[in-house]
């Protein structure tokens, strides 16, 4: 049974369909979540808006440093910080744009590489996990996806490489690796998929909170795949 109590984690992306069921059962666990908003639309609909567990930090940009040092400054005892941020977009690599390259890999790589550098930082000298999420096509060549896996894989990379840095240490950093998710915009955007073959987000969820979990007593330097029957 996992155990968040008197533990705080950082989610990322935490109002969106994985990151909310990620924040849901971290606070089923005990934990105390806090969550970086960078609009207020995000919030409608979010079913932890005005719970007591759920911290969130409005007016962020993920992509600021100043930003994040301010999130994660927030915390006093940070244990768990997941890192679900991010974008998406494919197509022809003759059509991608720069513009798109960059957009995808700010939201992607950079985010994701601050998160960490900051939650690193506030946890220095205890214990910790960290949660990232890259993609399948990092690992299964996809077509039409380019940019989208090239920014994605520099979020596996990046993980690999900061597990072996801390594997001294009591921080351990994991990456899920997730196939299409089961989402509403996933299922307007493919209407005619198969949607029972696709990963649900409570049950990403379940493999992301153990990662992040103090019951995670061996798994570092991971990149989980979390495919479902897809």
């Amino acid at each position: 049974m996992l155990d968040f109590a008197g533990r705080e984690a950082v989610v990322t992306g935490g109002t969106g369909a994985l990151g909310g069921a990620v924040v849901g059962r971290l606070v089923a666990a005990g934990a105390t979540v806090h969550i970086p908003v960078y609009a207020a639309e995000e919030l409608e609909g979010f079913p932890y808006r005005d719970h007591d567990a759920v911290k969130l930090h409005e007016g962020l940009d993920l992509g600021v440093e100043s930003d994040l040092v301010r999130l994660f400054g927030a915390t006093s005892s940070l244990y768990a910080s997941i890192h679900v941020a991010g974008g998406f977009a494919m197509g022809p690599i003759v059509s991608t744009g720069l513009d798109v390259w960059d957009h995808l890999m700010r939201m992607n790589a950079t985010t994701c590489f601050l998160s960490c550098r900051e939650a690193v930082r506030t946890m220095e000298g205890r214990e910790g996990r960290i949660v990232n999420v890259a993609a399948r096509p990092v690992l299964v060549p996809t077509a039409q996806m380019g940019a989208y896996a090239a920014s994605k894989a520099a979020v596996a990379a990046l993980t690999l490489s900061l597990a072996e840095e801390l594997s001294e240490s009591s921080i351990w950093v994991n990456a899920i690796v997730p196939s299409i998710i089961d989402t509403a915009v996933n299922r307007d955007a493919m209407p005619d998929a198969d949607y029972d073959a696709w990963p649900k987000p409570d049950e990403i969820a379940e493999t992301i909170a153990f990662l992040a979990s103090p019951q995670n007593a061996a798994t570092r330097g991971a990149l989980v795949p979390v495919y479902g029957k897809s």
